[in-house]
């Protein structure tokens, strides 16, 4: 059936029907629809949006911070009240790289990412592939249209994270979420640059797909722990960051699979240590244990018949280290770090993020189905 003015059924009943209708009738009834119309807009739609659209004003008082308001009767989306709040902490990362080749010498490589800044004083989190060696040229180009010069203050390559550093202050700063929170099928909104900064500050949103993935970036690497997402994430988006439906930052994007809706990021927590130590110091120096270990999800990618439940496998001891030292041996299973219990590599590297050089640290662990104990002295790298 065809649908005239809300009247469903042949269009000759309707013809007669208009035709017996009268004018004082249809205001009546006009009338009436805008009266219970809007009472629903004044009283009932603040309290039914406000409960499970959007985030409920904090009027609990206590230290200022940026936060997301929506008013009901603007016409904004969760995404958009998300870019419009992020959006000025998001950053474009250039790189110029230089490379020597046998056959033609010197050559110049140029590279394109994104970035977030996580301190008003210019201290910005990307992926180490966008800054990417010590001979790179870097210029960050900020939301309100300056270009400036950017350092690398550290990098991890096997994280994928750097800590990139402009000279600039009263910058805008990204809220940092809690990664360890998350839960699979909540909103995830991805901020970056993809295929070059022409589309600079792309805006795309999914969910979060799972947690604690990992995946083989190529024979040599593995990275683990990582947030699951299908919201776009392309050449570009690298170093930007994935973002909860409260603005806050739970992951820095990485790395997409060849598959259509698979992206990663990496958990924010990991980087919050980092962070704070630089914001604190001036400096990041992290604390060495010495050891290699394989998790749950990462002995899947090896040809072996190690069965891990819970914990970290040690898979090597580095001579002369503090777990040397500490009398662990390849083949501990590691439960516990100060009382933290870690399942995760990502999880191990946290915990130690938090300490520094000379730190020492008690450790549970296995060995042949007993409970051990022991104390390391971090060492620095």
């Amino acid at each position: 059936m065809d649908n005239y003015n809300g009247f469903y059924g042949p269009p000759e009943e309707f013809i007669k029907r208009r035709r017996r209708g009268s004018g004082l009738a249809y205001f009546a009834v006009g009338l009436i629809g805008a009266i219970i119309g809007g009472f629903i807009m004044a009283v009932i739609a603040p309290v039914y949006l406000y409960g499970k659209y959007t985030p409920v004003p904090n009027n609990t008082g206590g230290a200022a911070v940026q936060q997301i308001v929506i008013n009901p009767t603007e016409d904004i989306t969760v995404a958009g009240a998300v870019a419009k709040k992020v959006m000025p902490t998001v950053v474009g990362i250039s790189t110029i790289t230089m490379q020597r080749d046998f056959f033609f010498g010197a050559r110049y490589t140029e590279g394109v990412g994104s970035g977030v800044i996580v301190d008003p004083r210019g201290y910005i989190l990307t992926n180490s592939h966008v800054v990417g060696n010590s001979r790179s040229r870097l210029t960050v180009y900020l939301a309100d249209g300056r270009e400036l010069e950017g350092n690398v203050l550290w990098q991890d390559v096997g994280l994928d994270l750097a800590v990139v550093k402009v000279e600039a202050n009263n910058l805008p700063t990204a809220e940092l979420g809690d990664s360890d929170a998350l839960t699979v099928g909540e909103i995830a909104i991805a901020i970056g640059n993809p295929l070059g900064l022409r589309y600079e500050r792309t805006v795309t949103q999914g969910i979060v797909s799972g947690l604690n993935r990992s995946i083989m970036v190529d024979q040599n690497t593995i990275m683990e722990d990582l947030i699951q997402t299908d919201a776009a994430i392309n050449p570009g988006n690298s170093g930007g960051p994935l973002i909860n439906s409260k603005g806050k930052i739970i992951g820095i994007n990485t790395v997409k699979a060849s598959a259509e809706g698979l992206g990663f990021a990496i958990p924010i927590n990991v980087t919050k240590p980092v962070i704070k130590h630089f914001v604190e110091d001036g400096v990041f120096n992290p604390p060495y244990l010495g050891i290699y270990t394989l998790d749950k999800e990462i002995v899947g990618y090896y040809e072996t018949d190690i069965e891990i439940k819970s914990g970290l496998y040690i898979h090597q001891v580095i001579r002369g280290s503090a777990a040397e030292s500490a009398g662990l041996r390849e083949g501990d299973i590691i439960t516990h770090i100060d009382n933290v219990e870690v399942n995760t590599m990502l999880k191990l590297r946290s915990v130690l993020y938090n300490k520094k050089p000379g730190d020492t640290v008690h450790i549970k662990y296995e060995r042949n189905g007993r409970k051990l104990e022991t104390e390391a002295v971090l060492q620095g790298k």
